[in-house]
């Protein structure tokens, strides 16, 4: 129903390329949330402005803290615009501040940080988490900060941004994971520097973001087309889940979003185990560079039925095989 309007006025070259009722909302969004003012520009997704911003002020060499575990899409991106990935540790807060600050000092350039429901791991940076984070990045000034909110929209936390720690910063928040992923667009907000760089760059390529999804998510945000029970739905599941694993003495992570990360001791053996069953999970490698194995498990699909066959089905799996005689 949104986009029968959007059509309405079809865009023409030379047009301003943001619609003017998304950026709006985009930007009182943003206010409320905490993250600085300046410009916005708007992105086919939030890998898309992720790969322009880091396109925009790094050189292939450059070395780029990220999260690990961390978002497999990135973790394949970095090495494929010749950039080396350095990891930093995660826990339910984000990023581990000595391990941001030991990464920062051995000469990573920039830092990709999750701002909340972390992908795999349901990590969100909390209020103090983000006042270490900050205080490590002021003291190293010359990084550029890329904050992914993806989870805006379908997650029940507040978002605590980095944002304007350092000069150079990009707080990226797409409409995907909670409209659905073929809109393909994300407002970006920086420092004038940045998104001048990025919207440049835009214009020897797409140009702009088509005109037709600007104007159904500026509609879908106007008449609150998802609403606080869907990040409540999310919540209830992953934490009936968690609880169910914990009953079964199964360690498992899932703070904010949609996934719950378990750490296992063979990943290999735990998702054959449980596809065996009848469950389906990814696999950790997917998302890891130094961090131990695990998997992960997507919440979304879940009735309330499932919950507690699947935590049964992955305490099972986790377990390591019996010791076996053959003498």
């Amino acid at each position: 129903a949104a986009a029968t309007g959007a059509d309405r006025a079809p865009a023409l070259y030379g047009d301003d390329p943001a619609d003017p009722d998304l950026v709006r909302a985009a930007r009182s969004a943003l206010d409320a949330d905490g993250v600085p003012a300046g410009p916005l520009t708007l992105t086919s997704g939030s890998l898309d402005a992720i790969e322009r911003v880091l396109a925009a002020h790094l050189r292939p060499g450059d070395a780029v803290a990220v999260e690990d575990p961390g978002w497999g899409s990135v973790l394949d991106l970095i090495p494929a615009l010749g950039l080396r990935p350095v990891p930093v540790g995660v826990d339910d807060e984000g990023p581990l501040p000595a391990e941001l600050d030991a990464a920062l000092r051995s000469g990573a350039r920039a830092l990709l940080v999750t701002t909340r429901a972390q992908n795999p791991t349901g990590a969100s940076v909390s209020s103090g988490r983000a006042r270490e984070l900050r205080a490590v990045l002021r003291e190293h000034p010359g990084t550029v900060l890329i904050e992914d909110d993806h989870g805006h929209g379908f997650v029940d936390l507040p978002a605590h941004p980095l944002a304007g720690a350092t000069p150079h910063w990009a707080f990226v928040r797409s409409v995907s994971k909670t409209y659905g992923p073929d809109l393909r667009l994300a407002v970006l907000a920086g420092d004038t520097r940045t998104v001048d760089l990025v919207r440049g760059r835009q214009r020897l390529g797409p140009g702009w973001v088509s005109h037709l999804l600007q104007r159904t998510v500026a509609r879908l945000w106007a008449d609150g087309a998802v609403g606080p029970e869907v990040a409540a739905s999310y919540s209830t599941r992953r934490g009936r889940l968690l609880d169910a694993l914990a009953e079964r003495g199964v360690t498992a992570y899932g703070r904010s979003g949609m996934n719950v990360w378990v750490p296992v001791p063979d990943e290999t053996g735990a998702v054959a185990r449980l596809l065996q069953s009848g469950w389906a999970v990814a696999p950790g490698a997917r998302f890891r560079l130094n961090s131990p194995p695990a998997i992960r498990i997507t919440v979304s699909p879940l009735a309330e039925a499932d919950i507690v066959p699947l935590a049964e089905a992955v305490a099972a799996a986790v377990r390591p095989s019996p010791a076996r005689s053959y003498g």
